[in-house]
């Protein structure tokens, strides 16, 4: 991918763009992937860098979503499980099979999660990658050695998937790139408005050089996610909120908290979720909180009482006791929650996504988890090519590889960090990174695992842009 190429391809272009994809995240990249592999001319902008929203701050799993499930909730679990199939035979670079342990402190909690599993295990169908069983104290122990034993009756294990959210989505962006998409981060939306001909008229704006210019698309999605209104509101005046916001933090230990492979699922919390302490990139991530927060910015901050919360909840569980000293990072993301009422409680709110079309035709799907992207983005792609009367071939992408970046080369930036200076050289020239940042926290993952070193590679990566 090549920033300045694309913007000189929209500068050139005299004809309307079939689909015009505003935002960059997991279902805005999908979009274009999903458009571009139909045979429409595509072009996604992005008002930041890609995934610098929520899609890189996820708690990294690709999961039916057990919690769901309690809630009953089927035809979402059902579809994240479909999902989450498909995401491990498209990108099995990136998304891999992890195992969960729910410990348990009695013979009916093993009773009331084995049998609670099984049903998951069963939704599954033929997505099914592997089935849920019972383990003993010392099967439980073996596998969670970092546990709190006093009282332990044993566990239930099961099976769900682990990602690094930000690898998929350049990864996916840059396959989307190779089917002809045109893709460019820092290129915001300053306004839409339709022409004689019905078409829609995208005001486009530079934040790197602080350019304005124009384009023009049968039709627009908007996958702004937590943003969406905004954009539904530069289309119709007149268009009410559909989004509530959540925010969900967490907090990234070292491995030592938690020396295993697999991940530990505390199945109860004081708010009534549930909590992951995963091996994540040779750490433990700790996540995630709901809490309802007034804007989508502020879903972006992690506050004292999340990571107090956090914390205590682990430590009613980890043998060893982790404290604010061990914290190498923390991170959190905004949930675009769909709701067309005052809420105080976000997290009974549905997580499935919701598509909607205004009477400018514009195309906005929102909600949804990033498991479920690529189904998201088909149903929006359905509805822009239904919207805008566009020749498209059926959709591909459930069978479609995600490509793979080559492997790393040169040395590494840290001795603690797998991470090589090719992948930094990598990042700048093909995967459109413009900031320091951008490259330290999203085509790498070094600020989301460690902050302190990443602030001591600044200036290194810098002098290798």
């Amino acid at each position: 991918m090549n920033r300045q190429q694309n913007i000189d391809r929209i500068r050139m272009r005299t004809e309307p763009w079939d689909v015009v994809v505003i935002g960059g995240g997991a279902t805005g990249v999908g979009c274009a992937l999903d458009a571009a592999t139909r045979g429409l001319d595509v072009l996604l902008v992005e008002r930041n860098d890609f995934g610098s929203g929520t899609s890189s701050r996820s708690t990294k799993l690709v999961h039916g979503g057990v919690r769901y499930l309690k809630q009953g909730d089927i035809s979402l679990v059902l579809e994240a499980l479909r999902e989450r199939g498909r995401l491990l035979e498209n990108a099995p670079h990136v998304v891999h099979i992890q195992e969960f342990i729910v410990p348990c402190y009695s013979l009916w909690q093993k009773l009331f999660y084995g049998i609670g599993l099984k049903v998951y295990d069963t939704l599954a169908g033929k997505s099914s990658i592997g089935r849920s069983r019972i383990l003993s104290i010392n099967e439980t122990i073996e596998r969670l050695p970092g546990l709190k034993q006093d009282g332990l009756a044993g566990g239930v294990l099961y099976l769900d998937g682990q990602f690094d959210d930000t690898r998929l989505l350049i990864d996916m962006a840059v396959t989307a790139d190779k089917h002809g998409a045109c893709l460019v981060n820092y290129l915001g939306v300053e306004s839409l408005a339709k022409d004689p001909d019905g078409n829609s008229i995208v005001e486009l704006r530079d934040s790197i050089d602080n350019g304005s210019f124009s384009t023009s698309a049968r039709v627009v999605i908007n996958a702004t996610g937590a943003f969406c209104d905004a954009v539904r509101h530069m289309s119709d005046h007149s268009a009410k909120p559909v989004v509530t916001f959540a925010r969900g933090s967490h907090i990234v230990l070292s491995r030592d908290f938690l020396p295993t492979n697999a991940a530990l699922m505390i199945p109860t919390t004081s708010d009534g979720r549930v909590l992951f302490c995963i091996p994540w990139l040779g750490h433990t991530l700790i996540g995630t909180t709901d809490v309802p927060c007034e804007t989508a910015e502020l879903g972006e901050s992690v506050t004292d009482e999340e990571i107090d919360f956090l914390l205590e909840t682990a430590c009613s569980y980890l043998a060893d006791q982790p404290t604010r000293d061990d914290i190498l990072s923390t991170f959190a993301g905004v949930r675009p929650l769909v709701s067309r009422t005052d809420t105080t409680n976000t997290s009974k709110l549905s997580r499935s996504h919701e598509l909607f079309i205004d009477r400018n035709g514009l195309v906005t799907i929102t909600g949804g988890k990033w498991t479920t992207y690529r189904e998201m983005a088909e149903q929006a792609v359905d509805a822009a090519i239904k919207v805008g009367g566009l020749n498209a071939s059926e959709c591909v992408t459930k069978t479609l590889a995600i490509d793979a970046p080559p492997a790393s080369k040169g040395e590494l930036l840290h001795s603690e960090m797998p991470y090589t200076t090719g992948d930094v050289m990598r990042a700048f020239n093909e995967e459109m990174a413009q900031t320091v940042d951008d490259v330290l926290s999203r085509r790498t993952r070094i600020s989301f695992l460690n902050e302190s070193i990443a602030d001591e590679l600044r200036t290194k990566v810098n002098e290798m842009a």
